[in-house]
């Protein structure tokens, strides 16, 4: 028996490999076959065509192509990635706020200014009465003869330092 399955196995292993050899010649003979070749390679043209003619239907009827589409998912996924950074970074920072005393300690802080505002306010205000003219409403001084306010020293010197950078 085990030289009838040694006996089956060989010629099997020899049908195999026959058969593999003649399948591989059949495909190199096809290969270089002129007429096969070519038949290949209008096949390929006419699907290229094909491709190029459907792309241009749908964009007369403006309808995204699959390119159009895959573009536009990296360009969302580009999106998506930034705004995560953005977010982190902006967890981050409502962390360091949050370690600062959180947002109540600059609320605290700005109305204390506020009052400290006001009362200097109050204050020239009753200095303005005790010298008998109106308190002023602006901090910038006036010229007299237009009403314009007028430039300060520092405001002066800005403007020339703006100037000679531009130029």
């Amino acid at each position: 028996m085990t030289s009838d399955t040694t006996a089956n196995d060989g010629l099997r292993a020899r049908i195999s490999r026959q058969s593999e050899d003649a399948l591989g010649r059949l495909a190199q003979e096809l290969l270089e076959s002129p007429f096969v070749t070519g038949a290949i390679s209008r096949a390929f043209d006419a699907r290229e065509k094909a491709a190029q003619a459907q792309e241009v239907a749908m964009g007369a009827l403006n309808l995204p192509s699959a390119g159009d589409l895959e573009r536009l998912t990296r360009r969302v996924r580009s999106v998506s990635q930034r705004l995560e950074g953005v977010e982190d970074a902006l967890d981050r920072v409502d962390e360091r706020v949050g370690a600062m005393g959180g947002a109540s300690a600059f609320d605290q802080r700005l109305t204390a200014i506020e009052g400290q505002l006001s009362a200097l306010a109050a204050q020239l205000a009753d200095v303005a009465g005790q010298i008998g003219t109106p308190a002023a409403t602006s901090s910038a001084p006036v010229a007299p003869a237009t009403g314009r306010p007028t430039r300060t020293r520092a405001a002066a010197a800005g403007k020339r330092a703006a100037a000679a950078r531009r130029s």
